[in-house]
């Protein structure tokens, strides 16, 4: 089994002390990158909930010649952790149980490489955690409220210091510790909250505290290194600045009385209220919400970056502010090492860049798999926007920066090769057709960036979407993609649609062949299907027709220049004039199956002649697919009435049917089964109960089954998708004698591989047959499939009281009465009638 499409975001990275690891908390796990080649070297594995914060031992590379590896992680699983790390195979050293669930966690005395401990007269070694609680509400009797709340942790004795909260708040927050460890500090709303931390730290010592007001809610702060000067970025872009905090509540009592009344008696500018600060200055360049807030290590420059993907670097005594190169997505996280030329950067797109300072350019990336994209609010078409390639094992995802992202589903990384390091970056926008081609040294290796601009525009992060890659697909054997973009219209006016086939030749990876604008007039494409055996694609419109693509294999040379193959249109084909909403050829490709509405109509794609029409869903018809080599062909209808069916082509009739809202379906192309992933509604117990809170089942069948053989229940099944997978035999995840390998991705990219016939998948949540199955209305058959139920009948007019039946004396004239599906078998019934003719003998002992 495979998990994967983890965020790589969600926290602050850590370097190590020697600057050649970057760790990353990624789900339950703490990934160790190599900062040289961006590759994961290994893991910490222990905690059982994800990992929420991870901090390097500084203060263990002071005092020892060879720069040790050790470091602190905390979870929402309670527990805090010791790792060493130095060699290849990580060692626990420590774990602690403190029974709530840490949201963030800071260690002053280890932040910087002066450890304060040294100077200290005690050595423990205290953290400050923000957990989650519970209460009792008083009133409502035993219902129960969540809270966040500030408490103190002694690791050294490996217990919570009793008693000591220092703050809580309604949702557990981030708390920030300056470079030097002398102070931490928090944010709520409009407020600043800011603690000095006691220079002889023990579990009951008093801690001051501050606060410092806005009048916007505040986003992010960060701590000067050396002088009492706070930064913090607020939800409109603004940077305030407060120098001199505290100067009245931590001053260690050695100032004049007098001192301190003149003080109190000058002017405070920018201060609100009697906020304990000298100043306040306000800085504004930044659009929208602050994410970032840093201080270089010398303390002479501030780094701020917001959703517009922009680092501004602002010069801390002057206010004057440099730009540096758009990074590309909006920036998150930047992490400061020992080596004053290397830094880190995470970005919201599931990216760490390694950056080589001062000059901020990007010397290697570690790439997750991209958030999901959202559609545009005034977009009503439809939407698939996710394609898997089974024979590579690849998946295809669109970004908002009008990209389409290759993800290998086995390797869990963006596709690139071990040696060269090839990345597919396929930019997908608008009009244009020119093909830019990038490339920029790394450190040891040359790495070539191939991105196909087909639009002029430059994406900016934050702005709003109007052009959305509704319809992606493969091939059969992943040589070809076929894209469909639509641009969207404002008041009805400016709005495109454009149909791209690319080719992939060989050691060009995916290049633009074909763009045709307007493919089916004015009317968005609902889906692309390609041929299993030849360059042939269809494509289906919401406009009422359908047109077949064939691509012209000839590849000329002229004037030293290769031109690529080109598609044409072979044929167009239309149903009384319905919306054509999906279309799939069969795995001979001798027949092409386009839904129009509520039927499937069947057509011979070489002579483009309608050969069949078959069903009459209750709803609109969303997909449908060919089952392996069967004649047996699958659809889903969303709406009011949801309904999975199964057609059976032999006899152009319905086989049976399910009422499922369906959100994919896969097949496979060599065996005679198919999975479903189905929706589970709001209203239905089971959902609390049978699959304990998930809202989605994955269902396995078998064509002539109505029975599922497996069902898995799983979690973000609203926009998720469902595919069968090619088994790669040198993956050693997986079972070497699987058939086939089913992939899961959920509405927020999470996926799962795995052997749906595997011993593997108990380890995945296995819902009761029964108790889903009774929990789904049967579907038509028959009669009421194609022309609707029939009037309830009046079953009190000729009621007859049961009564229990009596063996009749004359058998024969009752045996063969009754339904045809209710009679036993016919050996049994011979048996039986025979008997009921002769005359039974008493027996005669001699």
């Amino acid at each position: 089994m495979i998990r994967g499409g983890r965020n790589y975001v969600v926290s602050a990275p850590a370097f190590s002390n020697d600057c050649k690891k970057l760790l990353v908390c990624i789900s339950n796990t703490v990934c160790i990158f190599s900062t040289t080649t961006a590759l994961q070297i290994t893991s910490l594995e222990g905690h059982t909930a994800p990992v929420t914060s991870v901090i390097v031992d500084n203060a263990s590379a002071s005092n020892n010649n060879n720069i040790l590896c050790f470091c602190w992680t905390a979870s929402l699983d309670g527990t805090i952790k010791y790792w060493d790390f130095f060699s290849s195979v990580p060692h626990l050293l420590k774990s602690i149980n403190i029974r709530f669930p840490i949201f963030n966690m800071v260690i002053p005395s280890i932040t910087t490489k002066t450890s304060k401990s040294s100077s200290s007269s005690s050595n423990e070694v205290f953290a400050y955690l923000s957990v989650k609680d519970v209460r009792k509400q008083q009133k409502d009797g035993p219902q129960q409220i969540e809270f966040g709340k500030i408490v103190k942790c002694n690791l050294t004795k490996s217990r919570l210091s009793g008693g000591v909260v220092l703050k809580e708040t309604k949702k557990p927050v981030v708390i920030n510790v300056s470079p030097n460890g002398k102070y931490i500090g928090i944010r709520v709303k409009r407020k600043i909250h800011i603690w000095k931390v006691p220079e002889a730290e023990a579990d009951r010592v008093t801690i001051k505290k501050i606060s410092l007001c806005h009048t916007k809610n505040i986003s992010v702060l960060a701590f000067h290194p050396t002088q009492r000067i706070v930064a913090a970025g607020d939800v409109t872009g603004r940077i305030l600045l407060w120098r001199g905090f505290g100067d009245r509540t931590f001053s260690d009592g050695n100032r004049l009385t007098n001192e301190n009344a003149m003080d109190e008696d000058e002017e405070k500018p920018g201060v609100r209220g009697d906020d304990d600060a000298d100043s306040c200055t306000t800085w504004h360049w930044h659009p929208s919400k602050v994410n970032l807030l840093s201080f270089s290590e010398d303390g002479a420059y501030l780094y701020s970056g917001g959703n517009e993907g922009v680092l501004v670097v602002w010069q801390l005594d002057t206010g004057k502010k440099k730009f540096l190169p758009r990074i590309g997505s909006p920036l998150l996280h930047l992490t400061f090492s020992s080596d004053p030329l290397l830094s880190s950067i995470s970005c919201s797109d599931n990216q760490i860049h390694m950056l080589k300072m001062p000059s901020m350019d990007i010397l290697k990336s570690i790439s997750g798999i991209k958030p999901a994209c959202p559609l545009p609010e005034n977009y009503e078409g439809s939407c698939s926007g996710v394609a898997f390639d089974y024979a590579s094992g690849l998946v295809a995802l669109r970004t908002e920066n009008y990209c389409l992202q290759l993800y290998s589903l086995f390797n869990d990384r963006e596709v690139s090769t071990a040696l060269i390091h090839f990345k597919f970056i396929i930019r997908l926008a608008s009009s244009m057709s020119n093909i830019y081609i990038g490339y920029f040294k790394s450190i040891e290796a040359e790495i070539f960036s191939f991105q196909v601009r087909v639009c002029e525009r430059n994406y900016q992060p934050g702005d709003e979407i109007t052009v959305t890659v509704n319809v992606v697909a493969f091939s059969l054997d992943g040589s070809i993609m076929g894209t469909s973009e639509e641009k969207i219209s404002e008041d009805g006016i400016g709005g495109l649609v454009c149909l791209k086939f690319w080719i992939k030749l060989p050691n060009e990876d995916f290049t633009l062949s074909t763009i045709i604008y307007e493919p089916h007039r004015d009317a968005g494409i609902s889906a692309i299907a390609f041929h299993p055996n030849r360059r042939m694609a269809v494509s289906s419109s919401h406009g009422g027709d359908f047109k077949i693509w064939v691509c012209k294999d000839e590849i000329e040379q002229k004037d030293e220049a290769l031109h690529k193959p080109r598609w044409t249109c072979h044929a167009v084909g239309s149903y009384k004039k319905k919306a054509m909403t999906s279309a799939a050829f069969s795995a001979d490709g001798s027949v092409l199956a386009v839904a129009a509405e509520n039927v499937v109509t069947l057509w011979d794609p070489e002579n483009n002649v309608l050969v069949g029409v078959i069903g009459q869903s209750p709803a609109p018809i969303s997909s449908l697919t060919f089952v392996g080599n069967s004649d047996y062909l699958v659809t889903a209808s969303p709406g009011s009435k949801p309904e999975l069916s199964i057609w059976s082509l032999s006899n152009m009739s319905l086989s049976w049917s399910w009422k499922l809202n369906v959100e994919a379906v896969a097949t496979s192309t060599e065996l005679s089964y198919f999975a479903v992933l189905s929706l589970v509604p709001e209203s239905k117990k089971c959902r609390e109960t049978i699959l304990e809170g998930r809202d989605g089942v994955i269902l396995l069948f078998n064509i002539t089954d109505p029975v599922p053989v497996a069902i898995w229940s799983v979690t973000k099944a609203k926009g998720g998708s469902l595919a069968f997978l090619k088994p790669d035999s040198s993956l050693e995840d997986l079972p070497a004698d699987s058939q086939a390998l089913l992939t899961y991705i959920n509405s927020d990219h999470e996926f799962v591989v795995f052997d749906p016939y595997g011993k593997e998948t108990n380890e995945l949540i296995v819902t009761h047959k029964e108790g889903l199955i009774a929990s789904e209305e049967t579907g038509h058959y028959g009669y009421s499939s194609l022309y609707g139920e029939l009037p309830d009948l009046d079953t009190k007019r000729n009621q007859i009281e049961w009564n229990p039946s009596v063996p009749s004396e004359r058998p024969w004239e009752t045996i063969f009465n009754g339904p045809s599906h209710n009679l036993p078998p016919l050996t049994k019934l011979c048996s039986a009638f025979l008997e009921s003719l002769l005359e039974k003998r008493a027996a005669v002992v001699e």
